[in-house]
């Protein structure tokens, strides 16, 4: 699939080549269709059954982990749904990563009912939080969420997504002054076949 980056653990780079051989397997199709940015594509990654698999989670949870070494972090969230199935699992395992990152996601829109809030699950006011993403294409999604967290009161060190399909999230989050990471991009799965 790749060669193993200079000074990347050897564990690291296991876990990555078994993450991306479940991804292909269970997340990317080919195939027309529309893009939650409106555009049209001819290939798709839908990465829920990838994320609810007890493999994948596990491997996702570990990759994102490992990244955010040396990243300033109280709390892991994202919007939902993309995010949910990504941030039990990192939360969960974060002590083993000599972390302890709570997690919280955000809705979509308000609900009418409750606490009538965006955020929901831990309190993130006056915390850096890291945002977790299943697939960027533009980044505006993970974007709402950043913006949503921000008037929470809370700082985004990072945007982090599993997947990047490479058509502007980069760029929408340099100009934002966002840091942002993805653990694979769209032409590593690409390259197999005709477009």
């Amino acid at each position: 699939m790749e060669h193993q980056a200079a000074g990347q653990d050897p564990a690291t780079f296991e876990r990555r080549n078994k993450l991306f051989m479940l991804l292909q397997a269970k997340a990317f199709r080919r195939g027309k269709v529309v893009l939650a940015s409106g555009k049209e594509s001819t290939y798709y990654f839908d990465m829920k059954p990838a994320m609810l698999d007890p493999d994948g989670a596990a491997l996702m949870a570990e990759l994102i982990l490992e990244e955010l070494q040396g990243i300033d972090a109280d709390a892991v969230g994202g919007l939902e749904m993309g995010a949910v199935p990504l941030i039990a699992p990192v939360a969960m395992k974060s002590p083993a990563y000599g972390r302890y990152l709570p997690g919280f996601f955000v809705r979509k829109a308000v609900k009418d009912h409750g606490t009538k809030k965006r955020v929901d699950g831990n309190d993130i006011a006056g915390k850096t939080v890291v945002i977790l993403e299943d697939v960027t294409t533009t980044g505006g999604s993970a974007m709402d969420a950043v913006k949503v967290v921000e008037d929470a009161g809370a700082k985004v060190s990072l945007v982090i997504s599993i997947l990047d399909r490479g058509e502007g999230a980069a760029a929408l989050y340099a100009d934002a002054g966002v840091p942002f990471k993805s653990l694979f991009k769209a032409e590593e799965f690409l390259g197999g076949g005709t477009e």
